[in-house]
Parts: structure tokens; sequence; C-alpha cells
């Protein structure tokens, strides 16, 4: 988890100096495996058997370049780490903002951090928060003990030396709307719990008698977790993992209705962060994967007149001027909610979506995350429409720019008076006022945003960062850089789009390039030629000259972490294993999916196998390992079609192409399930 306490009582062995983030040591057997992992926004570090601390991933703040020296404890948060010495005292680093990375004197037994401030617990078990203190963050409670503590976004939980949990902080929603504010705070559930962990907006924590247990605000009520024993759980900002006391790993919704799979295997201990997370296996390597809802870049077939790419989903404008849109957005599939009629624009953010109507009025659909009002459009005849994460901002006839939706960073606060073009990022916006000159407003990342000089013809907000062309058709970028996505290539460009860790770019050629995160040879755009693209969180669209819709994928969590922390694959090929995939209707409408290894009499059941009735459209779903021998083989993945008939598949590795696929048959006795390719 971004935010996780991370315990470790260090070895005493030798210490060997710290290697640059993400680069492999000569002495890297001697530093054995990890202990303890926390992942941040776009980073993570792992505390290794030596003491020392590994960190990959983003470093724009430093973030990544962990100190020398020897450490029991270690947490990510954000563009930030801080970590425990064997001396007990604090260092941290990254970020230095609001006093972020200052630390407390005296000495402490371990650390939690979010992105805006951090706690620790004192050797006298009392508590210490610093940083941004909006609103009573770092005011935890003086009059108790505690032996652990885990700092969220807007609220801190600590687990009391007695086993009862009590949080502090509020969150407070601010609308778009004058005075528009409401605040929520946190009430952990009666009882005595082993651990606490808050993520964004919700917290879980493990019951002495190992079931699980999450909550939300006030008023938001208790978030459904799976049954079983647990040994430690991880609080992410919209998913959660939990490590089972078999070892297995299980995620699960917690602002997210969306279904979200683990790798199978052992493992002792998971992080969650914002889009990814990691977990440290048996043999304390790390294991890194994505938590992005797939689908997203499944275009379907037909032609397009638009398209727009948001964080887990992406929609297209057809010729005919209606609204397709695939992958899952929120809880449910894009495809739900699209309204009909005939729309001239098409935008998507985190959780909502709109469309600008031929008569120029908006229509919101979708839902309303963390009742920000981003579905509930404004009235008035708009020329064009942009939707961030959790708001959006139209620019009226008039020139005028109108936002609603999220302001807790001002994003919904328009600077400036009239403008040509309008674009909605993360929790920044941008616009072009009539001078030609780029205005934003906002938080890009951890402050103002800092616009360049000169004179532009459009701007695109991304996540953390944002890209403009001028004039002359060279394109300047500003903000955030840990991925190399604000450092455009020469030439000139006719459209550009600013997405997670990454931005596209068109050039008048038509041919499109990309720079940022995995723009090194391993995800590569279409061949050309096209005339308009977008780029999302995770993944980028681009429409061709003819009209059709192409879509990639970009965001890979298990690529950044450092060759020597990674298990090495031992998944055996299938051919190893000859089978096909069998599957039968049970009485109450599931079916039952199971592999029949070759000459064998009885098929081989993972344990989970059955595929609910009410399954969502589109999403795969994936079964327990398969494990023939005492090995684990495979897996079977299936998806609900819009027909109604139900897509198989044989997956031997989470990024592997299926083996085997085919549509399941309505038979109550077991039938093969498609053919090998």
């Amino acid at each position: 988890m971004r935010r996780t306490v991370l315990l470790f009582l260090a070895l005493l062995v030798a210490a060997v100096a710290v290697a640059l983030a993400g680069r492999e040591p000569a002495n890297a057997q001697d530093r054995g495996g990890a202990t303890a992992i926390g992942v941040g926004d776009s980073h993570a570090c792992a505390l290794l058997r030596s003491g020392e601390i590994e960190c990959w991933g983003g470093n724009e703040y430093g973030q990544a370049d962990a100190p020398a020296g020897r450490f029991i404890a270690v947490s990510a948060g954000g563009d930030r780490t801080c970590a425990a010495k064997e001396t007990g005292a604090l260092a941290c680093w990254g970020w230095d903002f609001a006093g972020r990375t200052d630390t407390p004197e005296g000495r402490f037994s371990t650390v939690s951090i979010s992105p805006f401030y951090n706690c620790a617990v004192h050797e006298t078990s009392e508590l210490a928060c610093w940083g941004s203190d909006y609103p009573g963050r770092v005011e935890p409670p003086t009059s108790r003990l505690f032996r652990a503590v885990s700092a969220g976004e807007e609220y801190a939980c600590g687990l009391r030396e007695s086993g009862e949990i009590e949080c502090w902080g509020e969150g407070q929603l601010m609308l778009s709307s004058p005075g528009g504010t409401v605040t929520y705070r946190m009430e952990a559930p009666p009882g005595r719990f082993m651990s606490v962990d808050v993520g964004g907006g919700y917290a879980c924590g493990v019951r002495e008698t190992r079931e699980l247990a999450c909550w939300g605000a006030v008023g938001h009520g208790e978030i459904d977790t799976p049954p079983g024993r647990f040994a430690a759980v991880s609080a992410g900002e919209e998913y959660a993992c939990g490590v089972r006391e078999t070892g297995e790993l299980e995620c699960w919704p917690g602002f997210n209705d969306a279904p979200v799979d683990a790798p199978p295997g052992l493992f002792r201990a998971v992080s969650v962060g914002a889009w990814y997370a990691c977990a440290l296996r048996e043999t304390g390597k790390v294991e890194c994967w994505d938590l992005i809802p797939s689908g997203q870049a499944d275009a379907p077939a037909g032609h397009f007149g638009a398209v727009s790419a948001s964080s887990t989903y992406t929609c297209g404008l057809r010729e005919s001027g209606g609204v397709e849109c695939w992958g899952v957005r929120w809880a449910s599939p894009a495809s739900e909610g699209a309204p009909d009629g005939r729309f001239r624009a098409v935008t998507g953010g985190r959780s909502h979506t709109c469309g600008l109507r031929e008569t120029g009025e908006i229509e919101c659909w979708g839902f309303d995350a963390h009742n920000y009002g981003q579905t509930d459009a404004p009235t008035g005849r708009f020329s064009a429409i942009s939707a961030g994460d959790y708001h959006t901002c139209g620019l009226h006839e008039s020139g005028e720019v109108e936002c609603w939706g999220s302001n807790r960073s001002s994003q919904s606060q328009p600077q400036g008076s009239l403008f040509t073009a309008v674009s909605a990022g993360g929790e920044q916006s941008c616009a072009i006022e009539e001078t030609g000159e780029v205005e934003c407003w906002g938080s890009a990342g951890y402050g103002a945003p800092v616009t360049p000089s000169g004179r532009f013809t459009s701007v695109s907000a991304g996540e953390k960062h944002s890209c403009a062309i001028r004039e002359s058709g060279d394109v300047a970028c500003w903000g955030a850089d840990d991925k190399g996505q604000s450092q455009p290539p020469d030439g000139r460009f006719s459209a550009v789009s600013a997405g997670g860790y990454h931005t596209c770019g068109l050039r008048e050629s038509g041919e499109i390039e990309c720079w940022g995160y995995r723009f090194d040879g391993q995800a590569q755009p279409p061949a050309g030629p096209h005339r308009a693209l977008s780029a999302g969180a995770h993944h980028a669209c681009a429409l061709s000259v003819g009209g059709t819709v192409s879509c990639w994928m970009i965001y890979n969590a298990a690529a950044d972490v450092p060759a020597w922390l990674r298990q090495p694959s031992a998944e055996p090929a299938v051919a190893a294993v000859a089978g096909r995939i069998v599957a039968r209707r049970s009485a109450d409408g599931r079916v039952e999916f199971a592999w029949l290894p070759t000459g064998a009499a009885e098929p081989v059941l993972p344990r989970r196998r059955y595929f609910p009735t009410d399954a969502p459209i589109d999403r795969w779903l994936r079964s327990s390992p398969v494990e023939v021998g005492g090995v684990e083989i495979g897996w079977v993945t299936a998806r609900l079609r819009a027909d109604g008939r139900i897509e198989a598949c044989f997956r031997t590795s989470s990024r592997a192409a299926c083996s085997q696929s085919g549509y399941v048959t309505d038979d109550r006795e077991w039938r093969s399930v498609g053919s090998a390719r």
C-alpha cells in the first residue's frame, strides 16, 4: 500500500552501499531478498534483508533515491518516501512540500506516509504526525498509547495497545457551487485488531480473529470484504488486497466495484497503491501488477468521428453522432448509461462521461464518485467540453469557461476571462486565452501549474503534466517529468494529448509519436496516417484517416521492478501438460470451469471455478490456478459477451495470449470449450 505501516526486524549482516534506484548492484546476491514493501504514486521501495532500501519507478523528486544505511521500516506515499533507521531516527526523501520531508527528533519504531503528511510511532508508543495539516490530519490523539499507525489521504488511524482502532482527520468534498462543502469523519468499527491500513477515503483492518473489516467515512458504512482468515491487509486508492493465512493473495474493490485479479502463488506481505500493487513472495522476491480493469483498448469495429481515452475505458463518437463506450467505468461496463441521440463531442473522466449535443447542451452520465457532482452538467450552450478525473470543464459559446465536480485543488475555479479552448486533467485545468496564451488553475501534482510563455493553438491537461502546441507547431510541456512525459521531440505537430505518465502527439504527416513511460520500444502506437488521438491514464487511442479506432496499453507496473528482485519465471508451457478447458452448467445457473488433462478420466477442479450469473459484460474473471501434479500450469478466464454467450480462455500468465479459447455450451455435462491455438 502507498501508505502502509511496514515493520521489519533487521538481520545483522554486513551493510553495503545502496545502488542507484532500478539498477542491479554488483553485490545483489549479498543483499538478499526483501522483507517489506511500500508503494507510492509512481514508485515503490523494498526493505532488504541486509537492512538497506531499494527503490524503483518514478524519481522526479528524488523519491526513489534511498539514502545509505540500515533501516527497520519503510513507507512510500505520493512522491515521497520515509523510513526508520536502526537507531530509531527517521529519514524522509522526495517531494519536500509543506515540510513533508522534515522529521521529528526521537526514536521511532515505524512510520507511515500519505501524499500530504506523515505519522510515526515513537518508542514511547506515542504518535507524531507532521506535514500538511488540512484538516486536522497531523493532530493525533495524545491521551492514548499506540503500537501502529497508518496515514491516508484524508484520514489517519492508529492501532492502540489495547487492539482497538482510533481514527482522526476529516474529508471535505468541495463542490464547484458556492459554499458547496460536505465534511466527513471516519470511525472504526468496535473490536480488537491486529493491524490497520488506510486507503483513499476508507480503511481496512485484520481482526484478532483473523477476519477482515473495511469501512468508509461516517455515513458510508462498512465495505464488503472476502470471507476467511487473513494475515495482512493493504488498502489502496480504489482497491484493497489481503494475504490469507495460506499465503494466497486476494484483492477486492474498496471504492470501485470493478473486480480485479491478484497473481497466483504464496506471499507474506502486500502493498496497494493507486494504480498498481506489489507483494513479497515467500522467497523475498517482489511481484508487482496493475490494478487496471481491462477492455479499454479493445476498440470495436466500424467508423468513428472522434475518440476519447479515459482511465479505464474509452468512448467513441460514431459518424452517425451516437456514443459508444468500451472498458469498465468505475463499477459498471462503460457501455451502460450512454444516452440516445446525436452528439458532436464526447469526453470521459474516472467515473463519469459527458457528451456535447448538437444543440450545444451538455449531458453527463455515469457514477458521481465521492459525491463531487461531476454528473451535474450546467445549462447553457457550449462549444467544447473536457473531463478530468472527477471534474469537467466546458467552453461556453460566449468564450467563458465553466467547470463542475471536484474542486479540492481549485481545479473547478477558472482563472482568466475569455478562452478559445479548454482541457481538464487530474486536479488541474488549462485553457487557451483569446490572446493565445495558456492559463492553468488547480494543482499539477503538489503545487500550482507553471505555464510557458508564448502563443498556442491547443492545450491538453494530463494527470500531473500538461502540453500545448505553439503557433509554430512545436510542442511545449510542463509539470511532472519523472517518466520523460514532459520532454517532447522536435518537429511540427497538429495535435497533442497528455495522459498519465505519457504523452502522444500527432505529427503533421499523420504519424503518431509518443514519449514518456514505456515508449522505449515496449509500447508503440500504430502506423498512420491518423487524424486524431487521445491519451488516457494507462492507454492511448488513435483515429485513422479512414475513421477506424486503434488503442494500445501502456502501463506495466511489473516492468519497473529491478531484475534481481523479481521472481524468476517458472511458468511451464501448456503443451507440457496437454489438455483442454471443460465447462458445465450447474443447477443454480452458474457455469463451472475445469481443466481436463489429455487421457484423464476426471477434470482438475480449480478452487475458484464458478462463473457468476450476475457477471458484468466484457469483464474477464479469473479462476484459481490450475494445478496438475502439484504444479501450477495456468488458469481459466471467462467473460460474458453482450449477446449473452460466455467466452472462456486458458492463460499461462497474466500477460500471455490465450492458448485455448471458445464459447461455453449450455449443458449439464462436462463439455470442451474451444480448441488449442
